[in-house]
């Protein structure tokens, strides 16, 4: 049986390969076995970013944030993620939030 971190590992592969929209499908069944993965919702940021799907892109972005709120990075990722989608004003909230914690 599949875990999350083992379909994880696989999107990684499938994206490196070059095809984002199945690596994408693989980070949803990893999320369908456990929502609270946050490498998966790290990466499906990431690759919904580059496929144009911005509201989903932002949506995992926030979800990282949600669930490591102690993070710096997980704030900084979802300001990149904003910035690359267009929301500028989000992506500078974000970023003064990574840059506020220690």
């Amino acid at each position: 049986m599949s875990t999350p971190a083992s379909l994880y590992d696989e999107a990684v592969k499938i994206y490196e390969s070059g095809d984002v929209e199945k690596a994408v499908e693989k980070l949803n069944e990893a999320l369908a076995l456990d929502d609270n993965y946050v490498l998966a919702h790290s990466a499906s940021a990431v690759y919904n970013q580059k496929l144009g799907r911005f509201d989903e892109a932002i949506a995992h972005a926030t979800k990282v944030t949600e669930l490591e709120p102690d993070d710096k990075f997980s704030f900084l990722q979802l300001s990149v993620i904003c910035q690359r989608c267009g929301r500028i004003a989000e992506a500078e909230d974000a970023l003064a939030k990574s840059n506020s914690m220690n």
